[in-house]
């Protein structure tokens, strides 16, 4: 296996558009990768770099080897859409001989990050950059008009037109709406009042324009009756406000609750636990985190991307200046059905309605826009 080198800068403010507790699955994968790579941690702009091509950025040139750098907009360890986006990078870099990639942990520190990709771009080192989150764009833009040879692999995010940069979002429409779908069935089941929580760590335009919207549609596909209590920890990290947050909604009568919260989704979970309360998980495979209060897992494939994506720069097809929105039936967002925690903690009948709902999205019988508007094939 190619070496992978992991970089830490110093930032410790906890700032981060999405960051939670994920599968094991990503943390052993991820372990196994840095471990059989002999990589090793050291700070941005230490003496540790690792010497890569200075060929000159391009889509990906056929049969060479290449430089790639996966710039994470946090840490790794714990979030787990990097943790996937790593892996999916690693191995289509092992497939291709010859090509090595970096990875620089970028700190929580938002108002840092440009500076940071702005050195990865000047070093002259890095034919691709690769990153995932939804500032990238507007961030990697800016770095592109002032080094014109440079090429940005960007995913959770949107930019189209500019010949730089290929970026690739997931519909977090589809997958609120699946979030939603179960967590209403589950609560109607439960019977009593037919209000849902969501805990957000903090207020951004895809939380308030797309997930919140989203996870309601579908509880009111369900029931139109069905409302959301919507509330803000107001970081990425509090466990002690996600808990306090969580109970309140469980004793106004919220029975399944949707934590986005980073950290503090652990609040919420033990807070479910304590009132009796239940929990849709998002991002990953949430099922093993507590069997039984989990009810419900919408999930986003982004090894999969990642791999598929680096895979066709190396090839040299990767379309840059092309923005793609991907959904459940582009196989990048779904819902864990076949888990045995799922399928022992919820009834079969809720498990077969969400069973419907989840054929006809993955079939394309039913799409959702980000607008909320519902296509039916």
């Amino acid at each position: 296996m190619k070496k992978v080198e992991t970089v830490l800068c110093s930032s410790g403010a906890h700032r981060q558009v999405r960051r939670g507790f994920g599968a094991l699955v990503f943390r052993v994968a991820l372990f196994a990768l840095l471990s059989a790579a002999g990589s090793g941690y050291v700070f941005a702009g230490g003496g540790a770099e690792k010497s890569g091509s200075s060929q000159t950025a391009g889509q990906g040139l056929a049969g060479k080897g290449e430089s790639l750098v996966v710039f994470v907009p946090g840490v790794v360890s714990g979030s787990p859409i990097y943790e996937m986006l790593v892996v999916g990078v690693q191995k289509a870099v092992d497939e291709k001989p010859g090509s090595t990639v970096k990875v620089v942990e970028g700190g929580f520190n938002q108002a840092e990050w440009e500076s940071k990709i702005t050195s990865l771009a000047a070093s002259g080192v890095y034919q691709l950059i690769i990153s995932s989150n939804p500032a990238m764009p507007a961030i990697c833009q800016s770095v592109a008009a002032k080094f014109p040879k440079q090429k940005f692999l960007l995913f959770d995010g949107q930019l189209e037109g500019n010949p730089q940069i290929y970026t690739l979002r997931y519909n977090q429409r589809e997958q609120a709406y699946l979030a939603g779908y179960i967590a209403a069935l589950v609560a109607q089941q439960a019977g009593g009042a037919k209000k849902l929580g969501l805990v957000a760590g903090q207020e951004y335009p895809a939380m308030n324009d797309i997930i919140l919207p989203g996870y309601l549609q579908g509880a009111q596909a369900v029931d139109r009756v069905f409302s959301v209590d919507f509330r803000v920890v107001g970081n990425w990290y509090d466990a002690g406000k996600g808990s306090e947050l969580a109970a309140s909604m469980i004793r106004e009568g919220a029975k399944v609750i949707l934590p986005i919260a980073g950290g503090a989704n652990q609040g919420v979970i033990q807070a479910a636990s304590d009132g009796g309360a239940k929990v849709v998980w998002f991002d990953v495979n949430g099922y093993g985190i507590k069997p039984g209060v989990v009810v419900g897992s919408a999930i986003l494939k982004q090894d999969r991307a990642a791999y598929e994506k680096t895979r066709l720069y190396l090839e040299g097809k990767l379309p840059f200046g092309k923005a793609e929105l991907v959904g459940v039936a582009d196989g990048y967002v779904d819902f864990v059905d076949d888990d045995p925690a799922y399928i022992a903690a919820v009834s079969e009948t809720v498990r077969k309605q969400q069973a419907e709902l989840v054929t006809r999205l993955r079939k394309g019988a039913l799409t959702l826009r980000e607008d909320g508007t519902e296509v039916r094939k």
